[in-house]
């Protein structure tokens, strides 16, 4: 229960003290969220099995906030009714204590979490005399505000080495350093942030941070950590931040690019960001189980990544601090396991151009070797082995289905397999054949993927290995 007491006179001239420094301005998010769920939230938060005394104070209008019960309780020095209780081993200094009585008075409005809040362009201060940018304006306030002065400008070499460093992650030779300290042109900064914006180097040095959220690596963790070529993808992210590409494509393309209409051999690439998940070849796996584990993991990335949220206590139950039920999780987790694992063949582009030049080579040389034969020898030729070939007809099936992978009937009777592989695929197909026609053999023809030129006949469980339909 709470009760009505009054505070230490010489806590609340303090708090009142430290309150008129704080400003005309707190922001709950930053300032005032992080103070409750220290201490508070355990005790009063969503929680409904630990709360004590139905008090809430992770949601806004609780009246003891509105009353000053909350306050009161803060600053008393009865240490039966102090909050936090001596026995939480939780004490609030002078500043938090200061920050939650301003924010109080001020109406203890709540914000949403900051992941849900749309980001919006902060009012400029006014600038200092020595401000030089907008930067420099916040700066300033802060420094004013602490009553501190700023610090004297840097010198030419220690100013272009810090750029260097913060955009491309490496020095400027002596020579670029040289030429910039001794530089008369009042637009020389901007002329080298530019040039090293556009520079390769760029996206290689803020392509590392993503990547560690994309947890890129090179080979497939656990028991044999085999090498995987993905190193696509990683081109990738650092193609996107040379060219600048627009935050929202960059998004959709690592989540869904392969997904988008008529996906390009790039947007399918952007997928990488969810095949960075560990793989394990040990003998004895259930490959579901680690698809299952895979799928966690994409989850769990995609909500600390995108979102901003710790997703993974969902998987076991409804999120108490953030704003996630347990439902609300294996939706997200349904959505992010509705997909294919294809291989994906990425060809050098010289590679290719050779390959085009060749394939031209030979048509125009076929092309020759028929004009120099007589059509009719030809048609002659042909006619003949149609008369030795065996009769077989293409049946198409009316119904099948697989262990895992996927199947698709295509307009020439194939039938197509793709997906997910095990180490051992069942395939059941059904046929309805005509009485009229006696079946004398079953030919079974197995055929390469023409899209994937290095792989089959058939599909294989194992990354890199070619078809090994037996």
């Amino acid at each position: 229960m709470i009760h009505m007491m009054k505070p230490s006179s010489t806590l609340l001239g303090l708090c009142m003290v430290w309150s008129s420094a704080i400003g005309e301005e707190l922001d709950f998010n930053r300032e005032i969220r992080p103070i409750l769920a220290a201490n508070c939230f355990e005790c009063h938060g969503p929680d409904e099995e630990s709360r004590k005394g139905k008090l809430r104070l992770d949601l806004g209008g609780a009246e003891a906030l509105e009353n000053g019960e909350v306050i009161a309780r803060i600053l008393t020095d009865d240490p039966y009714d102090i909050m936090p209780p001596p026995k939480a081993n939780k004490t609030l200094n002078r500043d938090q204590i200061a920050k939650l009585r301003a924010w109080i008075e001020s109406g203890a409005e709540y914000e949403e979490h900051w992941a849900f809040v749309k980001p919006a362009r902060p009012e400029l201060p006014e600038r200092d005399e020595w401000a030089r940018n907008e930067i420099d304006a916040f700066v300033a306030k802060r420094l004013n505000v602490e009553k501190l002065e700023p610090s004297p400008a840097a010198d030419p070499y220690a100013l272009i080495r810090r750029v260097y460093l913060d955009l491309t992650g490496l020095l400027p030779t002596p020579e670029e350093a040289d030429a910039f300290a001794n530089s008369t042109d009042p637009q020389a900064l901007e002329k080298a942030v530019d040039e090293l914006l556009k520079s390769p180097r760029y996206g290689e040095r803020w392509a590392r941070p993503w990547l560690d959220l994309a947890r890129y690596a090179d080979s497939n963790g656990y028991e044999k950590d085999r090498p995987r070529s993905i190193w696509p993808y990683r081109d990738w992210v650092i193609r996107a931040l040379n060219d600048d590409k627009p935050f929202d494509q960059f998004s959709i393309e690592q989540i869904a690019g392969d997904m988008l209409p008529n996906a390009t051999i790039d947007q399918q690439i952007a997928t990488g960001f969810h095949r960075n998940t560990m793989l394990n070849e040990e003998g004895g796996i259930d490959p579901l189980e680690y698809r299952f584990h895979a799928v966690v993991d994409r989850v769990l990335t995609t909500g600390t990544t995108w979102m901003g949220l710790t997703t993974g206590c969902a998987q076991c139950h409804t999120h108490k601090y953030d704003p996630i039920t347990h439902t609300d999780y294996f939706g997200l987790f349904a959505l992010l396991n509705n997909a294919e694992e294809p291989d994906l063949e990425v060809w050098d582009e010289t590679l290719l151009k050779k390959q085009s030049e060749v394939e031209e080579k030979i048509r125009s040389l076929e092309s020759q070797l028929l004009t120099k034969t007589s059509p009719q020898k030809v048609n002659a030729w042909i006619d003949s082995e149609r008369e030795k070939a065996v009769p077989w007809k293409v049946i198409e099936p009316i119904s099948w289905e697989t262990s895992l992978p996927k199947l698709e009937l295509e307009e020439d009777g194939a039938i197509f397999a793709s997906g997910d592989f095990t180490k051992r695929d069942v395939y059941t197909l059904r046929f309805e054949l005509e009485d009229s026609e006696p079946i004398t053999a079953i030919r079974l023809e197995v055929l390469p993927d023409a899209r994937l030129p290095a792989r089959g006949p058939g599909r294989s469980y194992y990354e890199g290995r070619d078809g090994d339909f037996f």
